[in-house]
């Protein structure tokens, strides 16, 4: 068991003014990189009692490339164990649990309870959360909120937190970018309810403990199996009965459509809003899962934070709103857009996907949209990798249709 050491009360001193805009515009410094590679730091050497002397990446590759650019651009936050962006910053704790699969490591981000109360009861239960979960194998991560209001983990500001603690588990800590998942407890359990649906394409499983939904449409959690746990007797705001409404709403949508929406359901029978560590049993059942970046079928609303993307697709992001749909399927070389609100979708495809040495055909109420021969750009292939920012998520391919 290694630890990821303690934040750090004074990681801004005597820092130049590199490093401070690392902080604040890092996804920016790491864009920087392309063309300045040799620019890496922290190789070949130690950070904060984390051996990182094994990090070499070829830099001949793409791969490599964006691995050295992040390794440059988050060397900052895992030295401190920080992360900022803007005027928000946000501490993360984490222990590596078990040797390391060959596919590379598990990485659970697990969300603490708190909300709208003083800063120290939140950070007495970052604490506590560190404590009540622990995998077989993996990192298990907990951020601290960057917010101490009610809805302290799911803020617009908070997507892009979760999205460079990913990155920098990938590249500093070995972690599997399709074996990612999301926890929470109270109100980090409020957390999970949001972000879950509107970061789907993200994580390989997610499960809620003893928070609220607040109104949340699941449909996004298509491809993203998903638990729930609350007590039976855990009667503030209704979450008992507010849970077990929503169990049977994905009851509902599984029985729609019986390929996805894995899910589970716990209403703890004599339990409160503590369940006694019950929920514990989501740890193993989450690890069974692994991320499908490319599903055959993708239904996407809109939630509070407004995409651009969601897994192979990207709509105008202008035209988002929340609620707004876009259902599409792949069936052998032929893509078809079902319901949506959208004037132009983008259809992002690989070798993965389609036979690219086929035509494609993107279809929409009957009507061919688009049938042709891809060429493969590798131009594309690196924009796409440096604008999600997910190794899963380079395409060489793209189709934009006109509706």
């Amino acid at each position: 068991m290694i630890s990821g050491g303690l934040f750090r009360a004074a990681r801004f001193i005597d820092r130049d003014k590199q490093t401070k805009a690392m902080k604040r515009f890092p996804t920016l410094f790491a864009l920087s990189l392309i063309s300045a590679l040799t620019l890496s730091c922290a190789c070949g050497a130690e950070v904060d009692g984390n051996p990182a002397d094994d990090y070499n990446p070829d830099l001949s590759t793409l791969e490599g490339q964006w691995r050295d650019s992040v390794h440059t651009a988050l060397a900052y936050a895992y030295q401190d164990h920080v992360l900022q962006i803007g005027r928000y910053e946000m501490p993360i704790w984490w222990k590596v649990f078990g040797s390391k699969p060959a596919g590379g490591r598990s990485l659970y981000i697990s969300l603490h309870g708190g909300g709208q109360t003083d800063p120290s009861e939140n950070d007495g239960q970052w604490e506590n959360q560190k404590q009540l979960y622990t995998p077989s194998e993996g990192v298990y991560l907990c951020p601290r909120a960057i917010t101490d209001t009610w809805d302290l983990h799911f803020r617009p500001e908070s997507d892009g937190f979760y999205e460079q603690i990913i990155q920098l588990a990938v590249v500093f800590l070995d972690v599997n970018p399709d074996k990612v998942y999301l926890m929470g407890y109270s109100a980090g359990g409020d957390g999970v309810w949001q972000v879950a649906p509107r970061m789907a394409d993200h994580w390989a499983a997610a499960s809620m403990m003893a928070g609220h939904p607040n109104g949340v449409r699941l449909e996004s959690l298509r491809n993203l199996p998903f638990m729930i746990w609350c007590g039976a007797e855990d009667s503030a705001y209704d979450r008992n009965k507010v849970c077990a409404e929503y169990i049977g709403k994905l009851d509902a949508l599984q029985a729609e459509d019986p390929e996805g929406y894995v899910h589970e359901g716990h209403i703890v029978a004599g339990k409160g809003h503590w369940m006694d560590g019950k929920d514990a049993a989501a740890v193993p059942w989450m690890a069974k899962y692994t991320r499908n970046p490319y599903p055959n079928k993708v239904v996407w609303v809109q939630g509070d934070v407004n995409k651009e993307f969601f897994y192979w697709l990207g709509v105008p992001v202008k035209e988002a709103k929340k609620g707004s749909v876009l259902y599409a399927d792949i069936d052998g070389n032929t893509v078809t857009i079902g319901d949506c609100d959208y004037s132009s979708v983008r259809i992002y495809l690989n070798e993965k996907m389609v036979d690219l040495s086929k035509p494609v055909k993107v279809v929409h109420k009957g009507k061919t949209l688009f049938e042709g021969k891809l060429t493969p750009s590798d131009a594309l292939r690196k924009k796409t990798l440096y604008t999600r920012n997910d190794l899963s998520y380079s395409f060489p391919c793209m189709v934009e249709v006109k509706l």
